[in-house]
């Protein structure tokens, strides 16, 4: 007789079915795990085997197959202890067969009995609403995968508790979601002085989701105002919150099994590896760029940054998604976010100041941006340069606008542009936008178009440049409300495409 359980095996934030059988045959005793598991998941006979003895049940004395169907797939990870336990349990009778077949289960043993709470209980959650089945987790994730809402998840604190409940004997009740994390209170846009034009694109990025990078000597406000940029973005949508949540599950980030509705921040060291920014290492886990999917991926440093972490970053920038390669998989992560990025105008960071500059000034400039290369460059909408802020700036009365106000008109920039593209489901904001479809929502007038062409021809804009002005200005006749891309705007919008 075979018996059965079902768990899941993730591949990316996908999780793919997997069912576990178990065989009991008359032979010399031994316990077998088959079907391509790692070293993690063939440990789990002497975690599942200490946890029988301390339940004070004996394993039967024949052979013992554990089978992973497919078993061409990898499997990895310690969430395969509570499956197998299960397959076993059936296969002994303690508990019903019939029972476990609808219940999709995943948890890591302790030697004693007791669950261990596991990555990887959200996307797991939405498996099991899809394949109609119930989710058996530990009770320490249960908060955390009841978030999917589809399914019914029930969550156990021991091997104890699970074989109670499929014996009807103690029924666990279900789980409940976590609670909303509260946003941590946001830096305000108030506390910058000075720096107009630098808060103005970031309005602006904000706004559209457009890429932005910030030139200027030390001390100039780059990184404080990249750090005020998530108190002007909205809160994530629900649709938006669960994406983001499915990849932070599956690293462990999720707290309490509270899921945040505030957008990602993150802000990597220049030291970072292309496997801690794009993604990649032995279980080809998500980096840096998808861990700020829906948010900001702030680069301080840009040009200390490894030419090949630079490099990588072109294709998701553009697509949306980072495909990690392997030998025996191939791992597609979501990865749309808003890249703000710093750098001094050379090693030195005083190019503009003659009083302070290096001896090699100006060619130390040349060197030192030149890291970056071309068509990284052309790939971010928004380039600042900030000047040194005067120290009669500091001794202004703080602004009278802060960042509840420009995250007023932010919210209202994105509805308008929400409302726009509803009919386009893989389009939600202007950086989206292309081809007929960013044609039709500019629709420039002859003499706009004039202007965009002569500064086009004249500052050798690239047709990628050239379409991300278009969409910029759109986004700026978005916060002005206007239903009509004008000339202003795309003058502003070219502005900061060349700096003039």
């Amino acid at each position: 007789m075979i018996s059965r359980a079902n768990t899941v095996a993730f591949h990316g934030i996908d999780a793919r079915p997997v069912e576990v059988q178990c065989s009991l045959v008359a032979g010399l005793p031994a316990f077998a795990i088959v079907g391509l598991p790692d070293k993690a998941v063939s440990e789990a006979r002497e975690r599942v085997r200490a946890a029988f003895a301390a339940m004070s049940i004996a394993l039967p004395a024949k052979r013992i197959t554990i089978n992973l169907s497919p078993a061409d797939m990898p499997k990895e990870g310690s969430h395969f202890d509570l499956p197998i336990a299960l397959a076993l349990l059936a296969g002994i009778g303690l508990i019903p067969p019939e029972a476990v077949a609808d219940t999709l289960a995943l948890g890591e043993l302790s030697l004693d009995g007791q669950l261990m709470p596991v990555t990887g209980a959200l996307p797991a959650a939405m498996a099991a609403a899809s394949a109609n089945h119930q989710l058996l987790c530990p009770k320490g994730s249960a908060a955390e995968a009841a978030w999917a809402g589809d399914a019914l998840v029930i969550g156990a604190a021991s091997l104890t508790e699970v074989v109670r409940h499929f014996t009807s004997e103690f029924p666990l009740t279900p789980a409940r979601p976590g609670e909303v994390s509260q946003p941590a209170p946001l830096r305000d846009l108030r506390d910058i002085k000075g720096q107009e034009q630098a808060k103005r694109a970031l309005e602006i990025a904000a706004a559209g989701r457009h890429h932005m990078l910030m030139t200027g000597p030390p001390g100039s406000g780059k990184s404080m105002l990249a750090a005020r940029l998530p108190s002007i973005l909205p809160l994530l949508t629900p649709v938006e919150a669960l994406e983001t949540s499915m990849i932070q599950s599956l690293c462990g980030l999720i707290d309490a099994g509270g899921i945040c509705r505030s957008r990602p921040f993150r802000e990597p060291h220049h030291t970072a590896s292309v496997a801690a920014i794009v993604g990649g290492g032995r279980r080809a886990q998500p980096g840096e760029i998808s861990l700020a999917h829906n948010g900001v991926l702030f680069m301080d440093e840009l040009p200390e940054f490894s030419r090949v972490v630079l490099e990588t970053l072109r294709q998701p920038l553009e697509t949306g998604e980072v495909m990690i390669a392997r030998a025996n998989a191939h791992i597609r992560y979501p990865c749309r976010f808003m890249l703000v990025a710093a750098a001094n105008p050379c090693k030195c960071g005083y190019l503009a100041d003659a009083a302070r500059a290096c001896a090699r000034a100006p060619g130390c400039g040349e060197d030192y941006l030149g890291r970056i290369s071309g068509p990284m460059l052309d790939r971010f909408d928004l380039r600042i340069e900030m000047p040194p802020v005067a120290f009669k700036d500091l001794d202004l009365p703080a602004a009278s606008e802060g960042s509840a106000e420009v995250a007023q008109r932010v919210a209202i920039a994105r509805e308008i542009q929400a409302d726009r593209y509803r009919d386009n489901a893989e389009i939600t904001l202007n950086a989206d936008a292309e081809g007929d479809v960013l044609e039709k929502a500019v629709a420039l007038q002859a003499e706009s178009r004039a202007l965009l062409l002569q500064a086009a021809e004249r500052f050798g804009l690239s047709a990628r440049g050239y379409h991300r002005v278009l969409r910029v200005a759109r986004t700026i006749a978005d916060l002005a409300a206007e239903p009509q891309v004008q000339r202003p705007h795309l003058a502003e919008a070219l502005n900061f495409r060349t700096g003039v």
